[in-house]
């Protein structure tokens, strides 16, 4: 059920020399956890200014894209999806020199962002982050990605604890679109100009994609491809326990399939929301499965509104799904 992330670097971005504590002082210098403290207090780091950035590294926000217009898409790219760009609206509109502010799911090298020489930014997604917040973390490097040299990567750093979000960077009335890509070309819109580095990075990422497509007549679902069978990965905003007992009431009535040789086998938890995983045979692709996908939203809305108590056989039915599920963050 989960998914196959492009194995792009070679090399995972480090946190750079001037990135700061997250405490009160933020111009107190990172250092070694047993160091003296660099503001001069004459403890160690770690138990003076140290204690608010590892605060701040581990406090973990469970619903990162919470509030964001398509948060069920951002997990989707964040998680599951291995090649794909949304157009991102700013408050205020775009900086002077940014034509383009576009989200990708990976960037080559594994770039946390790119300014390109033309002067637009690619944030990317699928990265490590240094703290709890992912939100924090991508706000950062954007804000750092729009006054970047034209032409140059933006490392990764930890975030101040007290900086933006992408919730207070990003025009909340904008739409969020995904477009899902067969491969990572996008990164190289002038192939025969691209590095050595850059071009042996993209033939990696295109080689460990899984080909995915976004359905159209749902929110949030995802069809892909494998060797062995297809699947189905739909990430959904309701409330988990909700959507765990809508999901055993169709379950055990056998109204939980997508058609014939199709299966829901589980769901897993992903930034705060419940994806549930459907196999699908080989055979059947996206638009096989648009229809089934659209009738059982309308079975789940109606299983959603009943407030009606398990039945001994849906109990059964919801333990079963229970014990497949998996958390990936």
């Amino acid at each position: 059920m989960a998914k196959k992330r492009p194995q792009t670097k070679a090399k995972r971005p480090q946190i750079t020399d001037g990135a700061r504590a997250g405490g009160a002082n933020g111009d107190v210098p990172v250092v070694g956890a047993r160091e003296p403290c660099p503001c001069g207090s004459g403890r160690r780091y770690k138990a003076c200014h140290g204690r608010a950035a590892a605060h701040a590294v581990t406090e973990l926000v469970h619903r990162p894209f919470e509030g964001l217009p398509g948060e069920c898409d951002w997990v989707a790219l964040r998680e599951l999806v291995p090649v794909a760009t949304v157009e991102l609206p700013l408050k205020g509109g775009l900086p002077e020199g940014v034509p383009s502010l576009t989200l990708a799911t990976v960037l080559p090298m594994a770039w946390p962002a790119l300014r390109r020489d033309d002067g637009s930014v690619l944030l990317g997604l699928q990265n490590d982050t240094a703290s709890g917040d992912i939100s924090r973390d991508l706000a950062d490097t954007l804000q750092r990605a729009l006054t970047a040299e034209p032409g140059t990567p933006v490392e990764g750093r930890r975030a101040p604890a007290d900086g933006p979000r992408l919730q207070d960077l990003l025009d909340s009335e904008g739409a969020f679109e995904p477009v899902v890509h067969s491969g990572f070309e996008f990164w190289v819109p002038d192939s025969e100009n691209a590095t050595p580095e850059v071009a042996a990075s993209l033939e990696r990422a295109n080689a460990a994609a899984i080909p995915t497509a976004k359905l159209t007549g749902v929110d949030a679902a995802y069809w892909c491809e494998t060797p062995d069978k297809n699947h189905l990965r739909w990430v959904m905003p309701h409330p988990e326990e909700a959507l765990l007992d809508a999901l055993a009431r169709l379950h055990a009535a056998g109204r939980s399939n997508l058609g014939e040789g199709t299966r829901l086998v589980g769901s897993f938890r992903a930034h705060g929301l419940t994806v549930p995983v459907w196999d699908l045979p080989s055979g059947v692709g996206a638009d096989d499965i648009e229809k089934p996908a659209a009738e059982f939203a309308e079975r789940l809305a109606a299983a959603l509104a009943s407030d009606a108590p398990l039945t001994p056989d849906e109990r059964r039915a919801r333990g079963g799904l229970t014990n497949r599920q998996v958390t990936l963050s």
